[in-house]
C-alpha cells in the first residue's frame, strides 16, 4: 500500500472520482488539458468545483499550442479549394484563440 501523502496545500487526497466519456469527449479533454499547462486532476477539480481555470504558461503549453497548430495547418493544407473543413479542425483554434484574448483582458 502507498504512503499517504498531502497535497501543496496541506490536504489529504484520499477520494478517487472517475467517470466515462467518448473517444471525441477525451480527445477533447485532453487538448484543453494540455493546453492550459495544468495536470489533468488539477484542471478537472478546477472545473468540477466552478473555479476560474487560469492558464499556465510554460514551455509544455507552447509547445502543445504550436503541435495542435500545425495540425490544423496540415488539415486545412490537405484540403480541395471550397471544402469545407470539419468542425473538429476548428476547434483547437478557436480555443488558442479564446485563451489569449482571455489574457489580453
Amino acid at each position: 500500500m502507498s504512503e499517504k501523502n498531502l497535497d501543496n496545500k496541506n490536504r489529504w487526497r484520499s477520494v478517487t472520482v472517475g467517470f466515462r466519456m467518448s473517444p471525441n469527449e477525451a480527445s477533447e479533454l485532453d487538448m484543453k488539458v494540455a493546453l492550459s499547462g495544468l495536470s489533468k486532476q488539477d484542471y478537472l477539480t478546477q472545473c468540477c468545483l466552478n473555479h476560474e481555470v487560469r492558464m499556465v504558461g510554460s514551455r509544455k503549453m507552447a509547445r502543445e499550442m504550436r503541435m495542435y497548430l500545425e495540425a490544423v495547418l496540415e488539415e486545412l493544407q490537405g484540403l480541395d479549394e471550397g471544402v469545407v473543413p470539419r468542425e473538429e479542425v476548428w476547434f483547437p483554434l478557436i480555443r488558442i484563440l479564446e485563451m489569449l484574448n482571455d489574457e489580453k483582458s
